[in-house]
């Protein structure tokens, strides 16, 4: 891909992270490929339609189809395509465009292809066989969107919890204030058995629990993709052969809805960070950023809504370099997993000359880490920069598919000092290379135990309770 160092200057790139010098922001790549292709007459349109018939929409112009050119833009549509499936999510795409494109988006988009995970998990969570369906320009599909409203409800007694890889965290709230809340750690991705999790969740809410006169509703906050409380996609399960997932972990939720027998919501960890933001900010139109095992999106509208969307920003692509490093499971290069958890921390420290023993786990090596940064350690510091310089070039990135202000950062990674030095190099980069969109968006930091804990008690305020 010798075509992408020639462009890197073309990109113009002010900052670099020390330990990963090679970063390639995708959104200087999109934005300065629009404005490349700005007026050629070479069109595309893309239609991604996901349950229910809901579909969006994203049309625009291709560069004229020169061999030269070529490579610019299969891989400008294969990684727009890319970030817009895992953020709107959907089993059906509907191309209009070049033939020659489309082909190969086709075999990308296959169980054979390139892309044969997001092809599998598409299938999976919309349980519909996926497919890239070509079609003219007034074939193309409208937009059909429909938000809902979930979440603010403080009345009465209610548990929250948000699961994650290393520990899950359970509150209690007793007409809106905090009662009780505890970190538990765990190890769920080992676990074949899915009684492991659902033992030690029920154990954690009982403990909660004791803390109230009373449970009337629970709220659940967890890394993965959940329709109608089904879990469709979940790496906290991934130990779990498909046959006992299928009989046993799809409908774990719905079955602790009946033990308990009070209104039972669960959605994905980043969408109850925005919600996290919203109550904590009382500001719509916010984006969020979980960092701890993996990253978690959401996204609340200028109405307060969620749109729906998967907002699956983990596997979403941030990084062009053609040699950015390889996320385990979706097996594609630069996406966000690698940049914003548990798992950038430890790529920038293997890069930066750390050793660990090979038993120690992610978040050992992470909080091994964030001891040094207390401490002022220059090497342990300047990991936690570049993980802000990543945030800042991101969060132009987003800014292309999201109308977002706030931007709220949370989750084990930014606890301690390490999410102020996120923040500021953030901030830094957003200022020096993107001054408009530094006017409107303004990163948060919640404070430390809202970092920890804020999205298990976001997410008790999901369900409503009828009277």
């Amino acid at each position: 891909m010798d075509w992408i160092k020639d462009l890197k200057p073309e990109l113009k790139s002010s900052v670099s992270p020390v330990y990963d010098s090679d970063f390639l922001p995708l959104g200087l790549f999109f934005d300065w490929y629009q404005r490349a292709a700005a007026r050629s007459p070479e069109e595309i349109g893309l239609a991604i339609e996901r349950e229910n018939g809901l579909t969006s929409v994203w049309t625009g112009r291709l560069l004229p189809l020169t061999a030269k050119n070529w490579p610019l833009t299969l891989t400008f549509v294969e990684r727009l395509i890319k970030f817009l499936l895992w953020q709107k999510g959907g089993f059906q795409i509907y191309f209009y465009g070049p033939e020659a494109i489309y082909q190969e988006i086709k075999n990308h988009y296959s169980l054979s292809g390139r892309r044969a995970f997001d092809v599998d998990l598409m299938s999976t969570v919309y349980e519909q066989p996926f497919s890239v369906v070509q079609v003219k320009k007034q074939e193309l599909p409208a937009g059909r969107q429909s938000p809902v409203s979930l979440g603010g409800h403080v009345d009465g007694c209610r548990l929250g919890f948000d699961l994650g890889a290393s520990d899950f965290k359970v509150a209690a709230l007793q007409a809106g204030e905090v009662v009780f809340s505890e970190e538990i750690p765990w190890q769920p991705q080992e676990q074949p058995d899915p009684a492991y999790h659902y033992q030690h969740l029920q154990a954690g809410l009982k403990k909660a629990a004791a803390s109230l006169p009373a449970v009337e509703a629970i709220g659940g906050s967890a890394a993965g993709i959940y329709i109608n409380n089904q879990v469709r996609i979940a790496s906290l399960f991934r130990s779990v052969p498909r046959p006992i997932f299928d009989q046993k972990v799809k409908n774990l939720f719905v079955d602790l809805q009946r033990e308990w027998g009070v209104p039972l919501e669960v959605i994905n960890d980043g969408e109850v960070t925005a919600l996290a933001g919203y109550l904590s900010l009382n500001q719509p139109a916010i984006l969020g950023v979980a960092m701890g095992s993996s990253e978690a999106g959401g996204y609340l509208d200028s109405a307060g809504h969620l749109p729906g969307w998967l907002d699956e920003l983990a596997f979403a692509p941030v990084d062009l370099n053609p040699e950015a490093a390889i996320d385990e499971w979706s097996g594609d290069r630069g996406v966000g997993a690698m940049y914003f958890s548990q798992q950038a921390v430890n790529k920038l420290a293997l890069r930066a000359g750390f050793q660990f023993p090979e038993e120690m786990k992610l978040p050992e090596r992470l909080k091994q880490i964030q001891s040094l940064a207390e401490k002022n350690d220059p090497v342990a510091t300047r990991i936690f920069q570049d993980i802000g310089v990543y945030l800042g070039y991101t969060a132009h990135l987003y800014s292309l598919f999201y109308d977002f202000s706030p931007l709220l950062i949370l989750g084990r990674v930014t606890s301690g000092s390490g999410g102020e030095l996120i923040k500021h190099q953030a901030e830094t980069v957003l200022k020096t290379d993107f001054p408009q969109l530094a006017e409107k968006i303004v990163i948060h930091l919640s404070d430390e135990q809202s970092r920890r804990v804020g999205q298990a008690v976001a997410a008790a305020t999901l369900p409503e309770i009828k009277r």
